[in-house]
């Protein structure tokens, strides 16, 4: 019994402490959970179509309605210039990308309120929520995208060399939710009434971004302005790759993505920061 109580006695225990300084971000322990992210992710992508009619077909339905829509009123009513490609082809290229941003905003931005049960009960780096919540859209994406080809054969239009480039803005617009995504959610936790903003901003966020117009046609005075959107960037830089459309402007994706970075480093400052009262307030 004493040697059972001893060997009890010399077991090392873990302490959690928080961390310390602005930026102490703990990649040892993002590492160590990796598997967590990756169920996380698988469990997002289930509860989506959990007993659901139609499955998988509804990451296509949404875009491809948005499409029809855009397309008889911005393109036949208002004739709006698609930059010499198919207006079907040329919206349903930008609403890829920005159906991935916004569903991976919306669920970023209520992911710590979602994940409540989980977040009171055990540990594990919180900022596996979020980053779980951005990353689980681009299966959505990968079913529109075989959509987007079959429109392209169905116009003619052949694949060039900037596909190659396509992950590149795929990994910035998850960036960019994740960026806006910290801020909402830690906000969320404490100000519920953000869940009830971020429906309406993703609204207001999509028509100040070029998904149903080129870029253009703004204003060469208001273009750098413009561009501090993160999504210009983005959704312009997806047409390049998959349509070979115009070439994008490169100020404009040298200013997106620095306001990506800017936006991302502070909403870890601040997500940092507030971490050690999730578990209290939510």
């Amino acid at each position: 019994m004493e040697l059972a109580a001893e060997n009890i006695l010399r077991k090392p225990s873990v302490v959690i402490e928080p961390g310390k300084g602005l930026f102490q971000i703990d990649l040892i322990a993002l590492w160590r959970y990796r598997e967590l992210l990756y169920f996380l992710v698988w469990r997002d992508v289930l509860i989506r179509y959990k007993q659901t009619a139609i499955g998988v077909c509804w990451a296509v339905l949404q875009p491809l309605v948005t499409m029809l829509i855009f397309t008889l009123v911005f393109s036949n009513f208002a004739n709006i210039p698609s930059d010499g490609k198919p207006y079907p082809v040329f919206a349903f290229a930008a609403l890829l990308p920005w159906n991935c941003f916004s569903q991976a905003l919306q669920r970023s931005g209520s992911s710590l309120v979602g994940n409540a049960n989980l977040i009171t009960k055990i540990y594990f780096p919180r900022l596996l929520i979020p980053m779980a919540a951005s990353v689980s859209p681009v299966v959505d994406l990968f079913f529109s995208f075989i959509v987007l080809l079959a429109m392209m054969l169905w116009y003619g239009i052949l694949p060039t060399w900037g596909l190659l480039a396509l992950p590149l803005f795929v990994a910035l617009a998850m960036l960019s939710a994740l960026a806006v995504g910290l801020w909402l959610t830690t906000l969320n936790v404490k100000y519920r009434d953000v869940g009830h903003i971020i429906p309406f901003l993703i609204q207001v966020w999509m028509y100040a971004s070029p998904v149903a117009y080129p870029v253009s046609i703004v204003p060469e005075k208001w273009r750098l302005f413009y561009s501090l959107n993160p999504m210009v960037g983005v959704i312009e830089g997806f047409r390049w790759a998959i349509l070979g459309a115009q070439r994008p402007d490169w100020m404009v994706l040298v200013v997106s993505s620095t306001v990506v970075v800017a936006l991302l480093l502070g909403g870890l400052v601040y997500f940092k920061h507030m971490e050690q009262t999730f578990a209290d307030i939510i």
